[in-house]
């Protein structure tokens, strides 16, 4: 049986209970004696938001410490946790108590322990000044906007940055945060930022002005450059001292953090670009290459996960029309205690199979519970990142959301995020480039056409382009290995909406239909030079208002198509590659594919 006893501002309690996970939310002490070897968690110490924990220790005893989760063997018995209002990372420090306070009453240890925790408050509360993961060495910062520079000091603390021949000074207010905005400048560098407070300085090296690119999503955009079809060729070229590469590790979260999980910024080295997104890494090389400016791309992705998860949940709750959203949220949730047995029957059928030396046996995918949830993905992976100012984002994610019972909220979804994020990062309606999905034979229970139509809607957004993919696909395999084209395609579209070059970057995009008798006229915009490669135009169809479509011959007539099809002779509507995994022929002058579309609204 465990005592734990724990003091705040408004109450002293003891606890007694065989649970050994507490969620200790907003304690200021701790008084824990385990009297069995067994482990003690405190799995939410995080949620305090405090970074110092002070042990108590009496010898004489078996017992584990338990920091954030991870177990620590000790010999010793942990009796006091007094957690310190810093940030970040947890430092853990422990006191040695005399043999004597073993036998004295546990309030009596409380206030000795009370005692130790100031002597060392003392020494620690004047915290160094500290920055978020984002800001460190080699990193690009958004040439030509103000440069934000910010992080945690102790509250009242002054902070001076120097970046270019610039000095800003400001304190920490009364939660230890700071924030400083530097003059804006032109594409150059290498430069120094100097961060001075009180007690230490950071000196961040290697820092270029430039633009950077958020790379956001799902698989095919985390998808690594190792394992393009292109990689052999393309990763021992990978050294470019104007590109530096960031990765976000996975981290779901129930609240927007202020820090994210990383590993800092690398200059692009074949070692660096290895497990990097390959999209996001050959459209960083046509940039640069094109632009001559110093590019920095974020890979903020995870495989397998909706758009919903990676908005925020307030614009989502704001919008009637998403309701859906919670309720699939609800359909899982209420699923998920027999997904679990049913996926620890199958770590038993895959461990007798090993045992056994056969394969392992193929079961249906199930995703974790927080990679799915509304926001969270947005609240651990992108919103630290907001505060960063950037050139655009480059997206490639739909496939999740093809279930039939969500596809139909895509559109409403996909506009919502985008706007949100525009909100959240505050520089403007930035580019926001994304991928159409590709194609892909999947399964009776998706429906890929509805994501691909309510993509090319969502270009009615102002400065949005889109990247279609329905011709180098590969119908068995939801990952294609030619990255590199995707990654071309996204480059040609920020040569133009982005950097205002004049060329062609989009394939044909429906625009209206008109009727003409027993045909159908199909007008585009992105049209010129209208072709058929790689075989027959196939994929058109048409219907009357019945609704019930039926293939349909298409003859190209200038930068138009004319659809007919004799069983129809009044045909209302059409569409074209409205099927998973359509074949699709139809091209522009540019060899740039036109998109699959619907003329029903």
């Amino acid at each position: 049986m465990e005592q734990i006893f724990c003091h705040d501002k408004y109450r002293q309690r003891s606890y007694h209970s065989q649970n050994k996970q507490v969620a200790p939310r907003d304690w200021e002490l701790f008084l824990i004696t385990l009297q069995s070897p067994e482990m003690f968690r405190l799995p939410d110490i995080s949620s305090t938001g405090f970074r110092s924990l002070i042990f108590a220790i009496l010898p004489n005893y078996d017992s584990r410490i338990v920091s954030s989760g991870t177990p620590k063997h000790q010999h010793d018995t942990v009796f006091v946790v007094t957690p310190l209002p810093l940030n970040d990372s947890y430092n853990f420090i422990p006191f040695h108590m005399n043999e004597a306070l073993v036998t004295r009453r546990f309030p009596q240890l409380l206030w000795v322990a009370l005692v130790w925790a100031f002597l060392f408050c003392a020494c620690v509360l004047h915290a160094e000044v500290t920055l978020p993961r984002i800001l460190a060495s080699h990193m690009v910062v958004q040439r030509d906007l103000p440069v934000h520079v910010w992080g945690w000091a102790t509250a009242g603390e002054n902070v001076t940055v120097k970046f270019r021949g610039a000095t800003r000074t400001t304190h920490a207010n009364e939660l230890g945060q700071w924030n400083i905005y530097l003059p804006p400048g032109a594409a150059g560098g290498p430069f120094q930022i100097i961060v001075k407070g009180a007690t230490n300085s950071i000196t961040l090296d290697d820092v270029l002005a430039g633009d950077v690119w958020v790379a956001g999503g799902q698989s095919n955009m985390e998808f690594e450059m190792r394992k393009a079809s292109t990689a052999a060729t393309d990763l021992p070229k990978a050294a470019n001292e104007h590109i530096r590469l960031m990765i976000v590790k996975h981290s779901a979260a129930d609240f927007p953090q202020s820090d994210l999980e990383g590993v800092g910024w690398t200059v692009s080295t074949p070692e660096s670009a290895r497990d990097f997104s390959a999209v996001a890494w050959y459209f960083a090389r046509e940039i640069e290459q094109r632009e001559h400016v110093p590019v920095g791309v974020i890979d903020s992705t995870w495989g397998g996960t909706l758009a919903e998860s990676w908005t925020r949940l307030t614009a989502l709750g704001e919008d009637p029309g998403l309701a859906p959203v919670f309720v699939a949220r609800g359909h899982m949730t209420d699923r998920e205690s027999k997904a679990l047995l049913e996926e620890s029957v199958r770590e038993q059928q895959r461990a007798g199979a090993k045992a056994q030396g056969k394969p392992d046996p193929k079961f249906p995918w199930h995703p974790l519970l927080n990679m799915w949830g509304p926001s969270m993905l947005y609240n651990g992976m992108i919103a630290p990142l907001t505060p960063f100012p950037i050139r655009g984002v480059i997206w490639y994610q739909g496939e999740s959301n093809s279930a039939i019972e969500r596809a139909p909220t895509y559109q409403r979804l996909f506009r919502t995020l985008i706007e949100d994020w525009r909100r959240q990062w505050q520089v403007g309606d930035f580019p926001f480039l994304f991928v159409q999905i590709a194609n892909f034979k999947s399964t009776s229970l998706e429906t890929w056409s509805p994501i691909r139509e309510a993509q090319l809607k969502t270009l009615e957004l102002r400065n949005t382009g889109m990247a279609v993919t329905i011709d180098i696909g590969n119908p068995d395999d939801v990952h294609p290995t030619d990255k590199q084209t995707v990654g071309h395609r996204l480059a040609l579209a920020a040569r133009s909406i982005a950097y205002g070059e004049q060329l062609e970057y989009s394939g044909p995009l429906f625009r209206q239909a008109t009727s003409e008798g027993n045909s159908l006229r199909i007008w585009f915009d992105h049209a010129d030079g209208l072709e058929a490669k790689g075989g027959a135009l196939t994929g058109f169809e048409i219907a009357g208002t019945d609704g019930q479509f039926s293939p349909a011959q298409a003859t190209i007539d200038g930068n138009t198509i004319v659809l007919t099809n004799t069983a129809v002779p009044e045909p209302v509507s059409a569409r074209y590659g409205w099927e998973n995994s359509p074949e699709c022929h139809l091209y522009n002058h540019a060899g740039l594919p036109a998109s699959p579309f619907s003329t029903e609204r």
